[in-house]
């Protein structure tokens, strides 16, 4: 991972992904560049009393403007629950996503082995559209996005459980929408965890944090923090060190997916999670992932 990384990125830290500063990088393949923070234009808000427009497989317009924040891929005629991936982005950056979204068709292959795991095909599958590329500070614009593609799937899957897949900037986001009534639980996968993120509303969810030790765009060290943190805010948590993959889960990604959509299905009741998982659950500790792999009974 290191060798595909621009020269002169700096590597994180525990203050924080990007040292102590804030993060000004985005995602295109396993590459990360610095920007500089772009004039903010106003979020459009949705007048009180405006109808929601028809969902459809783009999901709705909240506010209006023509910006739909839920994409449906698989909707099944009754769900038994629903999985909602979240793709990385950059820290600043008020344009939309590109037609060409290398941080969310890295997601796909998480969707598609999260199917295979559901052999019954009533999961729906779905993944946020944001309407920014960015988190953009304190208008953390996606997670505006999350809550609003989370309230559309109360139409399509109502009273089912939620579980949230998010890569980088986007598992930031899952983890602060993850209070969210729907949600049963959260796999984060290399987050991006400033020191200082909130945790108290992820009281009773569970959640896995997934990351290389190796990754240098955030900190694993800020991962496995956030995790003692939410577990002694009372929230089933647990790390996984995976033995490779970087930030872009390139090399061996494969076991990325293997693992996320394993622990997907435990979340929505389909499969037991492994002995040595549940522990690290009910402690809040870090668990070696290449022997969280061995563990796993042989699956699709």
């Amino acid at each position: 991972m290191s060798a595909l990384l621009h020269r002169g990125e700096r590597q994180a830290t525990s203050g924080g992904p990007y040292g102590g500063t804030p993060p000004l990088c985005a995602v295109r393949g396993a590459h990360e560049r610095f920007l500089s923070p772009p004039t903010a234009p106003v979020r459009p808000t949705r007048p009180a009393g405006c109808p929601m427009s028809g969902l459809g497989g783009r999901g709705g317009d909240r506010d209006g403007d023509g910006h739909r924040p839920l994409r449906t891929r698989v909707v099944p005629p009754v769900p038994r629950g629903a999985v909602l991936l979240l793709h990385g982005g950059r820290s600043d950056a008020l344009t939309p996503p590109p037609l060409l979204n290398l941080p969310a068709a890295r997601m796909r292959p998480f969707g598609s082995a999260i199917l295979r795991r559901m052999p019954k095909g009533d999961v729906l599958l779905a993944t946020v559209h944001y309407r920014y590329r960015g988190w953009n500070g304190s208008r953390t614009d996606p997670v505006h996005d999350a809550n609003e593609a989370l309230d559309e799937l109360k139409s399509l899957a109502p009273l089912r459980p939620v579980v949230l897949v998010g890569h980088s900037m986007g598992a930031r986001a899952a983890l602060r929408v993850a209070g969210h009534s729907h949600v049963s639980g959260v796999v984060a996968l290399a987050p991006w965890c400033p020191p200082g993120e909130p945790v108290t509303h992820l009281r009773g969810k569970q959640m896995v944090v997934l990351h290389d030790e190796g990754d240098r765009v955030t900190s694993a060290r800020g991962s496995w923090d956030f995790v003692r943190r939410a577990h002694r805010a009372g929230v089933r948590a647990c790390g996984v060190s995976m033995p490779s993959g970087g930030h872009a889960m390139l090399r061996d990604a494969g076991d990325w997916h293997r693992l996320t959509a394993f622990l997907t299905a435990g979340m929505l009741g389909e499969v037991a999670m492994p002995p040595s998982l549940a522990a690290a659950q009910a402690h809040g500790t870090v668990c070696e992932g290449g022997r969280l792999l061995r563990d796993l009974p042989p699956g699709r």
